[in-house]
């Protein structure tokens, strides 16, 4: 009896790269989370061009297609999402909850969560040291406006009474302070540890 032949092995296929999965996007929605990655990288002046493409491996005709102000529009869909995702994540439960208490631990928890899934730098507060400050500007003072005039009445119900504006100002500004040194000293921990001490700031005065 003849003997059968051995079945061809089949190679396992690799799967597609992300700047792969992006030669065939269908839109712009598909571009920024990448964006949004090389901004935190590489700052506002050292995301170049020729940067971008080598990141989402699309070339120059199909990211003016889908940003045809180019860089500058780039950096505005990726402020756009951050802060699409903060009001529906943040914000909103913020203004929405009848429970202070719930609310704020609420809100710490989904900042964590935000700034521990890879997204280490508050692009918000990024843009608004340099130079690029004058093209978004308006957007980031909107950005932190928004996220302590949500906090304000929070905080007054949790007993700060008239300290709760200039404490929701002194959070806001403590979790940007824990971004910048959790990246410098490369110690995720350490943010973990100034958001839990925020918010023991935010939850003392009704314990």
């Amino acid at each position: 009896m003849a003997r059968a032949a051995a079945p061809r092995s089949t190679p396992p296929r690799s799967t597609p790269s992300r700047s792969t999965q992006l030669r065939s996007a269908a839109d712009r929605r598909d571009v920024v989370p990448v964006l949004a990655g090389v901004f935190g990288d590489h700052g506002w002046n050292g995301t170049s061009l020729s940067v971008i493409t080598r990141k989402t491996g699309l070339g120059k005709g199909s990211l003016y297609h889908f940003f045809p102000r180019g860089k500058t529009e780039m950096a505005e869909a990726v402020l756009d999402d951050v802060d699409a995702w903060f009001q529906v994540n943040v914000f909103a439960p913020l203004q929405a909850a009848t429970d202070a208490r719930l609310r704020s631990q609420q809100m710490f928890a989904q900042t964590l969560k935000y700034f521990q899934s890879g997204r280490g730098v508050c692009l918000f507060g990024a843009f608004s040291l340099g130079m690029e400050r004058a093209l978004f500007g308006s957007r980031v003072s909107k950005y932190f406006s928004d996220w302590i005039d949500a906090l304000t009445p929070v905080l007054r119900q949790l007993g700060h009474g008239d300290d709760s504006r200039g404490l929701a100002e002194e959070i806001v500004a403590g979790i940007q302070g824990a971004l910048v040194l959790a990246r410098a000293s490369e110690d995720g921990v350490s943010f973990e540890r100034l958001l839990s001490r925020l918010e023991t700031a935010a939850l003392g005065v009704s314990r």
